[in-house]
């Protein structure tokens, strides 16, 4: 799925084929999940194959990795022109990214400076299948802010994600849906999400999220439609009660939901800002020109 024999990909300064890498087995990284990442999606268009939003996505890697203590020897612009190459070199215009930094050998538990870069890309065109998600409440929450750095991706916290998406699939909805500590709607296992309600659309602010760059495309799009975004607290409760909702993401890019325990929603998917956003969505990233709805702001 992820490579061929053909598949190349960038490791510590070299061009390898991937069937032929390797790397120790001895990494923070394995054993205790000292790394961090990024997703990163490439669109083919008129102009050739565009990076979405690379030099934010890059900022945020060189972020998470400051936070988690990992010295990475490269500026954003070089990171953006590797890809460029990564992409060249498996002709890929459609693609999903990932850039990963990832420890140096060392089983203590000390943070460890040295680090390694890996970028590798594959053609990725769905997270979800086709369709509107079932999503669960989780009975797992999101980590709690005092106990990690939740703005940063980093490879650890997505144990979390794990089970809960497994809890989920268990129970045989698409995806979890996880609250904060104190209760409130945060993130699904992968992606941010938005409810419309009253004219507006709803998003959890950041403190217990990862703030996503897709979910700042989907503010902007809306605020050229005359849509009203807030950023606040809403419980499980409420969300059930929206009119609409969707999850955004590299990934998942817009993703409609159907249903939060087996509730459906009160607007059909396509009478939704969502549906709207979603077209939008697709053809801003393909550099088409946006088609922009006035809305009356709530």
């Amino acid at each position: 799925m992820y490579y061929n024999n053909e598949t190349v990909i960038y490791l510590n300064g070299q061009w390898q084929l991937a069937k032929d890498t390797s790397t120790g087995l001895y990494q923070q990284s394995f054993h205790y999940g000292n790394g961090v990442f990024e997703g990163i999606r490439a669109y083919a268009t008129d102009q050739g194959a565009q990076i979405l939003r690379a030099e934010a996505h890059y900022e945020r890697l060189l972020y998470s990795a400051k936070m988690m203590h990992l010295d990475v020897d490269y500026s954003v612009e070089q990171l953006i022109q590797l890809t460029q190459e990564l992409l060249a070199k498996n002709n890929l215009q459609d693609a999903y990214i990932r850039p990963l930094v990832y420890a140096e050998e060392k089983l203590g538990l000390q943070a460890e400076n040295k680090s390694n870069l890996f970028l590798c890309a594959w053609d990725w065109s769905q997270y979800f299948a086709a369709g509107e998600l079932s999503m669960k409440v989780s009975p797992y929450c999101r980590p709690d802010p005092r106990s990690c750095h939740v703005d940063a991706k980093v490879s650890g916290h997505y144990v979390n994600s794990i089970l809960a998406m497994k809890d989920a699939h268990n129970e045989g909805f698409d995806d979890a849906l996880l609250l904060d500590q104190k209760g409130y709607v945060a993130e699904a296992s992968g992606a941010n999400i938005f409810c419309q309600k009253d004219g507006a659309l709803f998003t959890p602010p950041k403190g217990n999220i990862l703030p996503g760059i897709t979910r700042s495309i989907v503010m902007q799009l809306a605020a050229a439609n005359g849509i009203t975004v807030h950023e606040k607290l809403f419980t499980p409760d409420e969300l059930m009660a929206a009119d609409g909702a969707f999850l955004t993401g590299t990934a998942v890019e817009i993703q409609a939901i159907g249903s939060i325990n087996r509730q459906p929603f009160k607007l059909p998917w396509p009478d939704t800002f969502g549906a709207t956003l979603q077209q939008q969505f697709h053809q801003h990233v393909r550099l088409r020109k946006v088609k922009f709805k006035k809305t009356k702001a709530a």
